[in-house]
C-alpha cells in the first residue's frame, strides 16, 4: 500500500487532489498521514522508497480559504523538461525545475498537486471576476491561454510524470489508467429552423432591413414553403444523421434538451409538443442518450433547474442524469453545487465558448470540488474540449488547422465534442474529423 504524508494545513483541498490523481486517474489506493512537521508531499511506496514533491503553494496559506485571492495566481508559469515527462516543456504553475534522483528517492520541485488543483477546481474563475456579455469567464482571461497551454492536457501530463516516477522507484501496485474516450454531444437549442410564420416573418424582416439582402429573404421563404409542403426536410432536423455518424464509430450520441426558461435565449421549442416527443422516442429507440440543457438563467438557480429536470423527466420517462448548461454559462462553485443538489450525476459544461481546449487541464471525467464548502461532490465533470461554434464562429479556424489541433488534442486526453444539430454548414468537416480520430 502506498503511504502519503502531508502537512496539517488545507486538509480538504489536499485530500481532494490526492483522491483525484491517485484513486480516479491512476486507480491506486493509499494510506494518508498528517504530520505538522511535514513540509512537502511525501509518497512512500511498498519497498520503502520515497517520491517527494516540494510544496510551493498551500504551505503559504495555512488558514482555510486563505489562498483564494487573485494575487495568488502564478502569472508566469515556468516550462520544465526532465526524463520523466512524456511531452517537452511541461507547464509548471507552481514549483520549479528541481529534480534529484537516487536509487531510493526522487525529489521534484514541480508541485503537481497544487498545479492540478488550480486547473480542476477552477478557483481561478472565482477570484478573477472578469466576465463577458453572458457573464462567462473567457478563455482569453485564463492563465492557460495567456501562457499558451490551453490546448494541452497538463493535468494528464502531470499524472504521466507521477506514474513514470513511481515506476522508476519500483512501484508494484497495478496502475489502472482509463483509456482516452470520445464523447459526441449535441445541445438541442432548436429542433426546427422554421418553426412558424411568426418566425419566418422575423427572419424575413431581418434580411430586408438589417442584412439588406432581398434575395436571401426570398430563398428562405422558398425553403420554408418546401419544408411545410413536405418536399424537403427541415435543415435543422439532422438527428438521424448525427446518430448515424456516432454509430459508425460504435458510439452513442448525447442529446441535451431544453425544457424551460423565460429569456430571449430560450423557448425555441416546447419539450411537450408532439414533434419533440416523437424525436425523443426516436432517440430512445436507437438507444442513444438524452440529457438536460438547462435554460439561460438556470446555471445559478436551483429551483429553476429542478423544475426543468422534472419536465424533461416527464417528457422522456427516463431518469435525467447528465447535461450541459445553455451558452456554457458556468459559475464556480455554484453551478456544480446546484447540479449536485438537483440529483444530477454528470456535467459537461466546462469548456470555453470562445476557444477550444482544456479548461480543466484534462478531458477525463473527475469528481468536482466545492471550493467554498471545501467538499468533494459526487457530481462528475466531463470537460468539453471542442465546440463547433468555437472553431468556426469565434476563432474562425480553417479546416486544415482545425484538423491538426483536433488530432493533437484528441490523442492527449479524453475528448468531448459539442456539435449542434443546427450547425449544418460544417457537417462535412464533422464527418471527416470523426473519421480521423
Amino acid at each position: 500500500m502506498i503511504k502519503i504524508t502531508i502537512p496539517d494545513d488545507n486538509f480538504a483541498e489536499r485530500k481532494y487532489i490526492l483522491d483525484i490523481i491517485f484513486n480516479e486517474f491512476l486507480g491506486l489506493s493509499y494510506d494518508l498521514k498528517i504530520d505538522k512537521l511535514c513540509k512537502f508531499w511525501e509518497i512512500e511506496i511498498e519497498n520503502g522508497f520515497k517520491l517527494i514533491f516540494e510544496d510551493h503553494f498551500f504551505k503559504k496559506y495555512p488558514k482555510n480559504l486563505e489562498y483564494l485571492k487573485f494575487e495568488n495566481i502564478q502569472q508566469k508559469p515556468s516550462f520544465v523538461n526532465n526524463k520523466f515527462i512524456n511531452k517537452d516543456n511541461i507547464p509548471v504553475i507552481y514549483g520549479n525545475d528541481k529534480l534529484e534522483v537516487t536509487n531510493k528517492e526522487i525529489i521534484s520541485g514541480i508541485d503537481i498537486f497544487a498545479s492540478s488543483f488550480f486547473m480542476l477546481s477552477r478557483w481561478e474563475e472565482y477570484v478573477n471576476k472578469t466576465r463577458d456579455e453572458h457573464n462567462r469567464f473567457s478563455a482569453y482571461d485564463s492563465l492557460a491561454y495567456k501562457n499558451d497551454f490551453l490546448e494541452r492536457a497538463i493535468v494528464d501530463e502531470y499524472v504521466d510524470m507521477l506514474k513514470n516516477m513511481l515506476l522508476e522507484l519500483g512501484l508494484t501496485s497495478e496502475i489502472i489508467t482509463s483509456k482516452n474516450e470520445l464523447f459526441l454531444t449535441h445541445d438541442v437549442d432548436e429542433i426546427y429552423k422554421w418553426q412558424n410564420w411568426k418566425h419566418v416573418l422575423k427572419v424575413f424582416l431581418g434580411d430586408i432591413l438589417k442584412r439588406k439582402n432581398i434575395f436571401l429573404s426570398l430563398e428562405r421563404i422558398a425553403e420554408y414553403y418546401l419544408v411545410k409542403r413536405g418536399k424537403i426536410k427541415d435543415p435543422f432536423y439532422t438527428f438521424d444523421w448525427l446518430m448515424d455518424q456516432s454509430e459508425i464509430k460504435g458510439l452513442k450520441s448525447r442529446f441535451y434538451f431544453m425544457s424551460g426558461g423565460n429569456s430571449k435565449f430560450d423557448n425555441r421549442y416546447s419539450i411537450n409538443e408532439q414533434k419533440s416527443l416523437g424525436l425523443i422516442e426516436n432517440i430512445k429507440k436507437r438507444d442513444h442518450i438524452i440529457g438536460i440543457h438547462p435554460s439561460y438563467n438556470a446555471y445559478n438557480n436551483l429551483e429553476q433547474l429542478k423544475k426543468e429536470i422534472d419536465l424533461l423527466h416527464k417528457a422522456t420517462n427516463k431518469q435525467v442524469e447528465e447535461g450541459r448548461e445553455h451558452y456554457l454559462r458556468f459559475e464556480v462553485p455554484t453551478t456544480w453545487q446546484i447540479w449536485e443538489d438537483a440529483g444530477l450525476k454528470l456535467d459537461s459544461t466546462c469548456g470555453y465558448a470562445d476557444h477550444i481546449g482544456f479548461r480543466c487541464g484534462t478531458g477525463k471525467e473527475f469528481s468536482v470540488f466545492n471550493i467554498i464548502t471545501r467538499e468533494k461532490l459526487s457530481l462528475k465533470e466531463r470537460p468539453l474540449i471542442v465546440m463547433d461554434g468555437s472553431l468556426f464562429s469565434y476563432q474562425k479556424i480553417n479546416y486544415a488547422d482545425a484538423y491538426e489541433k483536433i488530432k493533437e488534442m484528441s490523442s492527449a486526453s479524453s475528448y468531448t465534442v459539442l456539435w449542434h444539430n443546427s450547425y449544418t454548414e460544417h457537417f462535412k468537416f464533422y464527418k471527416k474529423h470523426l473519421s480521423e480520430i
